[in-house]
């Protein structure tokens, strides 16, 4: 290892040389004569020098500190000449150190080697739902309680498989970040058990990889068509199970495609009116045929007066083998969770599932039944549902 004295002592010759310390740091002497401290390393299998500065400026002390700490770096991933090249760029550029700086530089990267499509859709989601929580912070500001956030915007929506995939889209921009030397640590792997998942207690529901696969098994049900017609329905529009069970013929019209549920009824007790797809359609023109001498559009068994029960669909679902994999209120995440992955507007999707707004003020001003976009996106689903979508 050196000495102060054996620095001191070196004199510039014709040709560069080196003096060696330790574990990759030496002294570079050129012919000026100006000394400075270097710090050889290998990263990603290629050889690679760090300057740390001039002696006497930088001590031997502090050479071997700077030393340490890059190894520090190194073992974590990052390259430190890289994060020193970068932080120079910071400072022409402060704007490439922000998130929405580093997604752009991350997605012009990768999206060369992406489909059109996947391309267009990764981007909209970047820009509608992640840039606007976070693209404006510096790298080194953001916790992973802001990468939380934009993980529970996807969740709020019912949008589970997007939550995760937002998840992993931003690790890999502050994998890019760190590998750049923009960020020391990635918080998204650490996020992974806070995902709330696909299923909760009481209300499992399906994957979107699995759900037309279980609307298969319910279209070859061979139980009773009453209970068998009431799950298609429900799967095919959405409604809450009590709102289904409700249904009166004289709230169903056909000529407008039309199914009204009366405000008592709805969980916000405000009147929902549900366009319905040519599957629906179809569905109820069958089951006037059923049960249409009586109030009801779906009776009980033994009293006609009064709706089937709670767990008829249940049954029906434990009869095809799902017992615990999905609810009819699982069938309202299913939809959420596909309707917000094919990009269709919150706000109809929300309608549709008779959500309230939580900003009061919309709640007052936004009356709007989005009936037109609703009824093009219900026949959408129903064609997904049947795997019938060219």
């Amino acid at each position: 290892m050196l000495t102060v004295k054996q620095i001191d002592a070196a004199k510039p010759k014709d040709k560069s040389y080196r003096l060696a310390d330790a574990g990759g740091l030496f002294l570079f002497v050129p012919p000026t004569g100006k000394k400075v401290w270097r710090f050889r390393y290998r990263f990603d299998g290629k050889e690679k020098t760090l300057v740390i500065g001039p002696w006497p400026q930088i001590s031997l002390t502090e050479a071997r500190a700077r030393q340490s700490e890059a190894k520090m770096k190194l073992l974590s991933g990052v390259d430190p000449a890289q994060q020193k090249q970068a932080r120079k760029k910071k400072e022409r550029s402060p704007d490439a150190w922000t998130f929405a700086g580093i997604f752009k530089e991350w997605y012009a990267h990768k999206s060369v080697v992406w489909s059109e499509r996947y391309a267009a859709e990764l981007r909209r989601m970047f820009e509608n739902d992640i840039l606007p929580l976070m693209g404006h912070m510096q790298m080194d500001e953001i916790e992973p309680l802001e990468v939380l956030k934009v993980i529970r915007l996807f969740e709020d929506r019912g949008a589970m498989e997007r939550a995760d995939k937002a998840r992993k889209r931003c690790g890999e921009v502050f994998r890019y970040a760190v590998v750049t030397g923009r960020a020391t640590y990635n918080p998204a792997p650490d996020l992974v058990k806070a995902l709330k998942g696909y299923r909760k207690r009481n209300h499992a529901f399906l994957p979107m990889n699995r759900i037309q696969t279980f609307h298969r098994s319910l279209e070859s049900y061979a139980g009773g068509v009453v209970a068998k017609n009431a799950a298609l329905i429900l799967h095919y529009t959405v409604l809450r199970t009590a709102e289904l069970r409700s249904m009166r013929w004289e709230n169903v019209d056909f000529e407008n495609r039309l199914i009204v549920i009366d405000a008592e009824i709805m969980k916000n007790r405000r009147l929902h009116v549900v366009p319905m797809s040519d599957q629906v359609h179809a569905l109820m023109i069958s089951m006037k045929k059923i049960t249409g001498h009586g109030a009801l559009c779906f009776p009980g068994r033994i009293n006609k007066n009064k709706p089937i029960s709670d767990n008829t669909i249940l049954g029906v679902i434990r009869r095809i083998g799902y017992e615990g994999q999905t609810t009819g209120h699982g069938f309202r995440h299913q939809f959420s969770t596909v309707m917000n992955e094919h990009q269709w507007p919150s706000d109809a999707i929300e309608r549709q599932l008779a959500h309230l707004d939580r900003n009061k003020m919309r709640t007052v001003y936004n009356h709007a039944q989005y009936l037109d976009k609703r009824r093009e996106m219900m026949q959408w689903w129903a064609d997904w549902l049947d795997d019938n979508l060219e």
